[in-house]
């Protein structure tokens, strides 16, 4: 570990930042030090600049993934150099507003029904059933499993929050399958890692993201699919089903309910709620000059 990584990783934990963060933005500035071939505390403005537009137009990374690589190199030079940074010389790319890709319910039944492994089914089912994001997942335990008030608690979500999400009875029953099937009884991980999955470690982000793109090919699925694309279904399926965004903003855990609403634009209820104007019109039959 260099000297640099050290500080960094020192004033991180000191921060109290999630492993996640952590994990990203250590990733991010020695990315940033590779594509330069350079000590990262050697590299100023100009590189940064060169770096984001590499990101977007050579490497095709989204505006968010972007934004949070200039985020970890902001804290790098702010907080671990204790430089100043420029906002008007690096300023953060606009965000993408784009709507993310829905299954319909009978899709995710085909996805959940392809998965590879047993394991895999039940990784899935999880996923949708709670709305989890994939690397709350990978770190349930089986005491966040409340079958008595019928509730999975996550804890540590986004932004250190815990809260709590239905346990549906059809994931009840396949988590009980779940853990007579393992060979080695876990102590502690709802999904233990290794390929055996008898290890003291859960699964990583990784594999929850795999079985999710190998059930999609071997379900014949088109659609863009990953871990997130199954909490943004459970979202949307439940406003179709008739929740009110601000239960829906508890369950997800969202901070604000701007975020929430945009499942708005993707409930088929909603989306259907009023009909075309063109369905008003009396139109003719086809024009003579297609005749």
């Amino acid at each position: 570990m260099t000297h640099l990584r050290k500080l960094m990783l020192e004033e991180l934990q000191r921060l109290n930042y999630s492993e996640e963060t952590i994990r990203s933005y250590i990733h991010a500035v020695e990315d940033f030090s590779r594509r330069f071939n350079c000590s990262p505390d050697r590299l100023g403005p100009r590189h940064i600049r060169e770096y984001q537009v590499e990101l977007f137009h050579i490497r095709k990374l989204s505006s968010s993934t972007v934004a949070i690589r200039l985020a970890a190199l902001r804290f790098f030079y702010t907080k671990t150099l204790k430089k100043g940074w420029s906002i008007a010389d690096t300023p953060y790319p606009k965000k993408d507003h784009r709507l993310p890709a829905i299954l319909s319910q009978e899709e995710v039944a085909q996805l959940i029904d392809a998965a590879s492994t047993l394991f895999h089914r039940t990784v899935l089912m999880t996923l949708y059933a709670t709305g989890a994001r994939n690397a709350e997942l990978t770190r349930l335990k089986f005491s966040d499993v409340d079958s008595k008030r019928m509730v999975i608690h996550i804890q540590g979500g986004k932004g250190r929050k815990d809260r709590d999400v239905m346990l549906s009875p059809k994931l009840l029953e396949e988590l009980r399958e779940h853990w007579q099937r393992l060979r080695r009884k876990p102590r502690v991980w709802l999904f233990p890692g290794n390929h055996d999955h008898c290890a003291d470690h859960p699964i990583d982000t990784k594999t929850v993201w795999h079985s999710c793109q190998q059930a999609a090919q071997r379900a014949g699925l088109q659609k863009s699919v990953h871990p997130h694309t199954l909490r943004h279904c459970f979202a949307t399926h439940l406003l179709e089903d008739g929740a009110d965004l601000r239960t829906i903003q508890i369950l997800l855990g969202h901070n604000d309910l701007k975020e929430t609403a945009r499942y708005l634009h993707l409930s088929q209820r909603h989306l259907h709620a009023a009909a075309s104007p063109l369905d008003s019109l009396l139109l003719k039959g086809a024009s003579p000059q297609e005749e």
